[in-house]
C-alpha cells in the first residue's frame, strides 16, 4: 500500500499499432488475424517489463507532393513501466593512510614502524607513550 506522500514515476513507450492481421492456426477471420496481431504486439512488450496503458487514434501532418500537407490519423499504443531508480554515483575511494617511516631510509629501506594510537591528545602518535607506574 503506498502512502499518500510516495509518488510513482513511470517511463513510457509508445508504438504504433499493427494496421494488418496476423496468420495463426484457427484464426480465419480478419478480425481474429488482427486481435491476434495486437494480442502479440502486447505480450511481446509485457514480457519486457511494459504494461499496456492504452490506445489512441492521432493526427499527424504529412506532405503530399510538392506543397501540399495532409491530415492522417495514426494508431498508437501506450505501455508504461516504472521508471528505474536513479543511481547514485559511487563514493570516492579514500586511500588509505600511509604508516610514516622513522627508520632511516639510508640504512634499509624496507623497515617500517607501526604507529602507536593513543587516547593522550598530548603524545604524538608516532612516538610510544610513556607507561606511568604508580607507586605506593
Amino acid at each position: 500500500m503506498k502512502n499518500k506522500g510516495d509518488v510513482m514515476s513511470y517511463e513510457y513507450k509508445v508504438v504504433p499499432a499493427p494496421q494488418r492481421g496476423l496468420k495463426a492456426k484457427g484464426k480465419k477471420t480478419h478480425e481474429d488475424r488482427f486481435a491476434h496481431a495486437l494480442e502479440t504486439a502486447m505480450n511481446a512488450y509485457a514480457a519486457d517489463g511494459w504494461e499496456y496503458l492504452r490506445a489512441d487514434t492521432l493526427p499527424c501532418e504529412q506532405r503530399e507532393g510538392l506543397m501540399g500537407r495532409s491530415t492522417v490519423f495514426q494508431n498508437i499504443l501506450v505501455f508504461r513501466r516504472p521508471a528505474k531508480a536513479k543511481q547514485l554515483a559511487p563514493a570516492p575511494v579514500v586511500p588509505a593512510p600511509q604508516p610514516q617511516l622513522t627508520a632511516d631510509r639510508h640504512k634499509d629501506p624496507l623497515m617500517i614502524e607501526k604507529p602507536v594510537i593513543t587516547d593522550n591528545p598530548d603524545v604524538p602518535e608516532t612516538e610510544e607513550p610513556k607507561a606511568e607506574t604508580a607507586e605506593k
